[in-house]
């Protein structure tokens, strides 16, 4: 079973391999926040072991109902290469002001349409792009190690964004890169982008992690304390 594990984290990461990655993130990154940040009781999560830290996750059943709908769904967009955000909006609920902005930006790094044929050499440019050298293949592993710095900086969060005094919700919001109607889970529906306004913002980037199919871009945004 060692050996079998050892040869899995060693290897390539295929699209199918990497979606999983990203939904994984997805799960417990969100989790982390709803803990850090209040959103719900402490009480309501227990301990688990990922990427080789201690892992907050919801165990109150409704929430995770909820989001084992939406992360389903999110599996699904990133395999058709339909979805390129994922934010989740924390507000106040007496007033509805968004207090904070989690923002995950998804690219596409293999993508076909690119000018990456063999036959064109190292160097060329084509319609403005210039081809670069292949990408060293990543290994999970490699990216599991990217992503625990990420997680360390959203247990770290609360060093730096304002204490959240009131009563909080949360919303999950999807960005997606086609025109054509996408079916929407139960429970997700059209909302507006819970953006903080100007002049009231701070905005404090996360580092990334990259697959070598999917990148992964965060950044979080908070309302300023008056």
């Amino acid at each position: 079973m060692a050996q079998a594990q050892a040869t899995r984290t060693n290897q390539a990461i295929s699209l199918k391999g990497s979606t999983k990655i990203v939904t994984e993130f997805f799960e417990y990154s969100v989790n982390s926040i709803l803990y850090q940040r209040n959103v719900y009781p402490a009480d309501d999560f227990r301990m688990v072991k990922k990427y080789g830290l201690p892992m907050l996750i919801t165990s109150d059943e409704s929430l995770k109902e909820y989001l084992g709908t939406i992360l389903k769904q999110v599996h699904e967009w990133l395999m058709t290469d339909t979805i390129n955000r994922l934010v989740l909006a924390i507000t106040s609920k007496e007033t509805l002001e968004t207090l904070e902005r989690w923002q995950f930006d998804i690219i596409r790094e293999d993508d076909d349409s690119r000018p990456t044929s063999s036959t064109v050499p190292e160097g060329t440019t084509i319609n403005g792009i210039q081809k670069d050298k292949p990408k060293k293949e990543k290994t999970e592993k490699e990216v599991q190690t990217e992503i625990r710095e990420i997680m360390k900086q959203i247990t770290a969060s609360v060093t730096f964004l304002p204490t959240l005094e009131e009563e909080c919700s949360f919303t999950l919001l999807a960005y997606t890169s086609t025109s054509d109607p996408l079916p929407l889970p139960e429970k997700w529906n059209d909302a507006d982008p819970h953006l903080i306004d100007k002049g009231k913002v701070e905005q404090v980037r996360l580092r990334s992690f990259s697959t070598n199919v999917h990148k992964m871009e965060a950044m979080v945004a908070y309302k300023i304390s008056e």
